[in-house]
């Protein structure tokens, strides 16, 4: 779950759904030095939160390029998970919002909504592949053509009081 809860760690599992990447490709990104992006990689790797895509021999060594797969099963979070990976989503989302450039019609949506299971089953699913397309879409960071933008969705069934 620590693996999950980490600021820095979310911004890398957001960057790894776009391309896989190596540590200094990475750390070159967000601003860390080599040392850490190796060390919270290796927290993310050990967590199942994302896969070895290939190697590449670079300068006499060898470099992991890491990748994550958002359709994969590691996807799915236990409750437990879930209780710390929200609240670290939601200080990204707030970070995110800081570095905003709002020139557009932008999309938010919030509620909480009493629907019959079979459409909040439909609802999600639709969501969940869209979230699918968007993630297949990404394009590494800077890609000339490419729009950087913000996605987060949090859709979960809550307790009736």
């Amino acid at each position: 779950m620590r693996a999950l809860a980490h600021p820095v760690r979310l911004q890398i599992m957001a960057l790894l759904t776009s391309a896989p990447m190596t540590a200094a490709e990475i750390a070159r990104e967000l601003g860390l030095t080599h040392a850490n992006a190796s060390y919270h990689l290796r927290n993310l790797l050990a967590g199942g939160l994302i896969v070895v895509a290939g190697e590449e021999k670079i300068r006499g060594g060898v470099a992991k390029r890491y990748r994550y797969d958002v359709r994969s099963d590691r996807g799915t979070f236990t409750p437990d998970e879930k209780r710390v990976l929200f609240p670290a989503a939601a200080n990204e989302l707030i970070r995110r919002a800081a570095e905003g450039h709002w020139p557009g019609i932008g999309l938010l949506g919030d509620g909480e909504f009493w629907v019959e299971p079979a459409k909040w089953e439909e609802i999600r699913d639709r969501i969940r592949a869209a979230l699918g397309d968007l993630h297949e879409a990404a394009r590494p960071p800077h890609t000339p053509g490419t729009t950087r933008t913000s996605t987060t969705v949090a859709m979960f069934e809550m307790r009736t009081r």
